[in-house]
């Protein structure tokens, strides 16, 4: 964590919430920890009185939370899954019609067995309907070590952890996935 002074801050992370408190109008964060400050950012930032904020020092082999929860998902998703906007270090996984979801228990537990990442999904072999939560995937601190992230992805494998396939009257599907195992 480094102290700069604010008009110095684009492009640098958050490292804590900064309340903004407008009397009789609101009151509560208006940045939160690990947001990127942008050129626009700056003349608010001030108006609130923030001559000077803390914020991450990027250095090799350390990623942010935004970035990591990223890649998780990058181990998840298919074609048939919307992902939400990543928010403080996590991700969440929707289903975009009806169809059944389907998980790789034991690639998803090496995943969850690294410290510091979670994938968190519904039950496997389960009918989902359009907007159905499928999944979740945090980074749970401000920052994690590139390395461990690299090893969750190498115990998820090549393919996406979790697979939905649509159901549809009449719908083929190209891989089987509603009836072949993983």
């Amino acid at each position: 964590m480094t102290l700069i002074e604010t008009r110095n801050a684009v492009g640098h992370v958050l490292c804590h919430d900064l309340t903004q408190i407008i009397p009789g109008v609101s009151k509560g964060a208006r940045f939160r920890k690990g947001h990127v400050v942008t050129e626009e950012d700056i003349p608010v930032l001030l108006s609130m009185g923030k001559e000077h904020l803390y914020v991450w020092e990027r250095g090799p082999g350390v990623l942010h939370e935004d970035e990591a929860a990223l890649r998780l998902c990058a181990l998840c998703r298919n074609e048939f899954m919307t992902a939400s906007q990543v928010r403080e270090g996590k991700i969440e996984l929707t289903a975009q019609r009806a169809g059944l979801f389907r998980v790789n228990l034991p690639r998803l537990h090496g995943v969850n067995d690294q410290e510091e990442i979670i994938i968190a999904t519904r039950h496997t072999d389960t009918a989902v309907q359009p907007g159905d939560k499928l999944a979740g995937m945090r980074v749970i601190p401000l920052v994690i070590e590139e390395e461990k992230l690299r090893k969750a992805e190498e115990r998820a494998g090549e393919k996406p952890i979790i697979r939905f396939a649509p159901l549809a009257k009449g719908e083929e599907f190209e891989d089987g996935a509603c009836i072949q195992p993983f």
